[in-house]
């Protein structure tokens, strides 16, 4: 079976989870309705195209629902990722929400990504960031030898928020205060793939 098979096989497309959201009346509304996407690297595909969306919720009671089923990092395929991202934002880095923002990355060690990425969902759902709508959605990858978890916002260049992020990231995933992060924006992240593309281009050529 084909790489891209086996992935429709784990995470099929669902076309149920387009359109409008229904939000039951009995239930207490979030702030925002939040998509979950899957991807997998490994595949021949490309980004836009690997990208399925997973679950879609906008209550309390429907994140628990959800949460419940969905398999924790540890369980995932290498190279695979969970993007957690606000209705109406995609995880991609040209996205209008996103395209003038950045991230903060965290590398971690093997172990602990599934106590790491609930206590960071936990804190960006029940909005513990206090920076209005300036986040866009977590990611977490989860890789050869060690997995990675990202926060993205809308405004690189608002330092003031950029701190205050990473000063409650590190707070909410109980790291010391000197814990090296880093933070790239998105146009930066662009022109870095940009410049790979084309050294890999040219040194294609220069093989044939």
């Amino acid at each position: 079976m084909e790489e891209e098979e086996l992935e429709d096989a784990i995470m099929p497309i669902r076309l149920d989870l387009q359109g409008p959201l229904e939000i039951p009346t009995n239930e207490h509304r979030s702030q925002y309705i939040w998509n979950m996407w899957y991807s997998n690297r490994s595949t021949k595909r490309n980004y836009d195209q690997n990208l399925r969306l997973i679950s879609r919720w906008g209550t309390v009671e429907g994140f628990w629902r959800h949460y419940q089923w969905l398999k924790r990092p540890s369980y995932l395929t290498l190279q695979s990722d969970y993007h957690l991202f606000k209705e109406g934002i995609k995880p991609m880095w040209e996205y209008p929400s996103n395209v003038n923002g950045g991230k903060w990355k965290l590398c971690l060690r093997k172990g602990i990504i599934d106590r790491c990425w609930e206590n960071l969902l936990m804190a960006v759902v029940g909005e513990q960031f206090e920076v209005g709508d300036e986040i866009c959605g977590i990611v977490v990858s989860v890789r050869n030898q060690e997995d990675n978890l990202a926060i993205w916002n809308k405004s690189a260049n608002d330092q003031r928020t950029v701190e205050s992020i990473r000063k409650k990231l590190i707070e909410v995933l109980q790291l010391p205060n000197n814990t090296l992060l880093e933070y790239k924006t998105h146009n930066q992240a662009l022109k870095e793939a940009w410049r790979g593309h084309k050294v890999f281009s040219s040194s294609t050529q220069k093989m044939l």
